[in-house]
């Protein structure tokens, strides 16, 4: 079983503008807290972590920007796993797999990297119902 971030050693939290720039500066700082934690840019889990968190922010920034003029992101690991979120107040969930259940929907690139990586991707919407998180763990 996978810790929750909270109890995770590494935490970052990371507010930033919902618009252009948004990717970039996202990217950059989990690349320095990767490597701040000691977890290479070589690490076979970085680069496609690098690619799942740009397709997320990508999507705040897209879908999210007019209603949620900020988008945060949260970042944690621990020795066996990498967290990370992406969270918007945006009321409209995505969804993660097709209509039948089987396949990838709107956030396919996501689920393929991640569950190809042994991980896991939840949606998970905020109390009142004005905003989500997507949250994605992946093995070390």
């Amino acid at each position: 079983m996978i810790p929750a971030p909270h109890t995770l050693p590494y935490r970052h939290v990371l507010t930033l503008p919902t618009g252009p720039g948004a990717v970039r500066l996202a990217r950059e700082t989990a690349e320095q807290a990767l490597a701040e934690w000691g977890i290479g840019a070589h690490h076979p889990a970085v680069g496609p972590a690098l690619l799942i968190l740009s397709e997320l922010v990508t999507n705040s920034v897209r879908h999210a920007a007019e209603v949620s003029p900020q988008t945060t992101v949260i970042y944690a690991a621990g020795p066996e796993c990498l967290v990370f979120a992406v969270h918007d107040r945006h009321p409209r969930r995505p969804r993660l797999y097709g209509a039948d259940g089987a396949g990838p929907g709107g956030l396919a690139t996501v689920v393929e990297l991640t569950h190809g990586l042994g991980g896991t991707a939840v949606v998970r919407g905020d109390a009142d119902g004005r905003g989500k998180s997507v949250w994605i763990t992946l093995p070390l």
